[in-house]
């Protein structure tokens, strides 16, 4: 049995709409296509004048579009702002992921990497983690840190935690979906040599999949797990 077969609820909890996708879209499509229960945090929403309302308003509608073809069960938003959210208070913050993280109670708890660039990832890491805390019955057996491209590789080397994983999911029959997926983010998508292109996705995908012998996979670092 592999560590996905043993998991029936997962949740992807994503600083900003499309960084589930770029982590983590793979595995998500192929623990939906086990049967598994996956819900996604979208803890952000960009607000003025930051960001033009109506481009706001389409990458809500492309994140719906990518979590369709992956078959995500149920999608939430916070909308807390947008690079911004080392104005938010950290308990609201902290209060907000964790009402849907006690609600849906999943077994696999996915999260952005503590050393990303943006602090937006950091910040949404340390409030999962609290949400995520092992106390009673119920609470996340598995918490896995995925990468995300132009954050996770952009941070400064040997200043900030490097991403060294240790958990690689095999999406070789998955990666097409997941670039199906991330090219629903229309406003996202850039052309190579650009890091949020499809040629780069696919690349790291090979990559990480040749690491442990198989022709695509996604890479996590293991926070914690309880067996």
């Amino acid at each position: 049995m592999t560590m996905l077969e043993s998991v029936q609820r997962a949740m992807v909890i994503a600083p900003h709409p499309d960084d589930e996708v770029l982590g983590c879209g793979g595995t998500i499509a192929r623990l939906t296509a086990m049967g598994c229960h996956v819900e996604v945090v979208v803890v952000t929403r960009g607000q003025p004048p930051l960001f033009d309302a109506g481009q706001v308003e389409q990458v809500q509608a492309e994140a719906r579009r990518a979590h369709g073809v992956l078959g995500v069960a149920r999608t939430h938003n916070l909308d807390f702002p947008a690079a911004a959210l080392d104005r938010v208070p950290r308990a609201e913050l902290n209060a907000g992921v964790a009402a849907l993280v006690s609600d849906c109670r999943p077994d696999l708890l996915f999260l952005p990497f503590i050393g990303d660039l943006h602090f937006d990832h950091g910040l949404v890491f340390d409030a999962a983690m609290v949400a995520a805390r092992p106390l009673g019955d119920h609470y996340p057996r598995r918490i896995l840190a995925y990468e995300t491209v132009s954050e996770t590789n952009w941070a400064a080397p040997y200043l900030v935690p490097a991403f060294q994983p240790n958990v690689f999911v095999d999406i070789s029959e998955f990666l097409d979906r997941k670039i199906e997926a991330f090219s629903c983010f229309a406003s996202q998508v850039h052309a190579f040599p650009n890091e949020r292109s499809v040629e780069t996705l696919r690349a790291l995908a090979q990559v990480r999949g040749s690491c442990v012998s198989r022709r695509a996979a996604e890479a996590f670092v293991s926070i914690r797990e309880v067996a």
